[in-house]
């Protein structure tokens, strides 16, 4: 260990001064610095390599067991192993904070008992959806996001971004999900009672596309756990730690978050450590 404390700083001091600090000899630190390295050692500085890229591809997210879910994809290794190494790197996972609900109820506008129930899992792709509104800052104001997720999956299938908190931000978002999905007669979409989702633009929407609806109780966010627990992922890995100048900047920002790294990379504990699509795409009609 003196030794390695040794190499560590010698570029910071004198070879020399910190020997003699640390009560060894010059020549012996040469002969150790010439001895190849243990296989172990060696084996520990590849894995080390491993769980860098995997957290770094995490943005800093991933605790040990999605680092070693991600590590064991190609090093064979234990959890504690990767836990031990991790501590020695100082990695940890950044900490999600509490999510506060945007929506607003419109109390002249009907509401629908939930069908759904806190039931949150779903037997296949597009069989529920959930459906919220989050904010995001920027220097030029307030960038409004609508996000559909679907269950099966945790994988975001329609979202939009505006300016304006208005119903045409969620009427967007499941226009884009519709467009993208085969959505039929068993699918029941989730959402909380705020105003645009009770419009009747939305409504019409949903049952034209005979989508069953379903809604939150007044004031319960657990209701669309899921969903909440999406946007404090968001803000977690991405929009706590930006600063954008421009909404632009961040549409950018969270369309690639999004399309590229949620979608397709992100490992989730509840899909045993693979990604949304790579979860759906292991999915059998029976």
């Amino acid at each position: 260990m003196r030794y390695r404390f040794i190499d560590a700083q010698r570029g910071r001091y004198p070879v020399g001064l910190l020997c003699a600090m640390l009560g060894v000899s010059r020549a012996g630190y040469y002969a150790w610095r010439r001895r190849p390295a243990s296989a172990r050692a060696v084996a520990n500085e590849v894995l080390r390599q491993e769980i860098q890229t995997a957290y770094e591809t995490g943005r800093g997210s991933y605790g040990y067991r999605r680092v070693h879910a991600a590590v064991a994809r190609h090093i064979p290794c234990s959890r504690n192993r990767v836990a031990r190494q991790m501590r020695r790197m100082g990695l940890r996972a950044r900490r999600n904070r509490q999510y506060k609900t945007t929506t607003r109820a419109n109390p002249d506008q009907p509401v629908v008992p939930n069908w759904l129930n806190r039931e949150f899992d779903a037997p296949a792709p597009d069989r529920k959806w959930l459906s919220d509104i989050t904010y995001v800052r920027t220097a030029e104001g307030w960038l409004y996001l609508a996000v559909v997720l679907d269950l099966y999956a945790r994988r975001v299938v329609g979202w939009a971004l505006a300016p304006r908190l208005k119903e045409e931000l969620t009427l967007s978002a499941l226009k884009m999900a519709l467009g993208r999905r085969a959505a039929d007669a068993g699918l029941l979409h989730h959402s909380d009672r705020g105003s645009q989702y009770t419009s009747h633009k939305y409504r019409r929407l949903l049952v034209k596309n005979k989508v069953m609806v379903s809604m939150s109780r007044r004031g319960n966010a657990y209701d669309n756990a899921p969903m909440e627990s999406f946007f404090a992922t968001l803000k977690s890995e991405l929009v706590n730690h930006c600063h954008f100048l421009t909404r632009d900047q961040a549409r950018r920002a969270i369309f690639e978050y999004i399309e590229v790294f949620y979608n397709r990379q992100r490992l989730h504990s509840a899909l045993g450590y693979r990604s949304p699509m790579e979860f759906e795409a292991l999915f059998r009609p029976t």
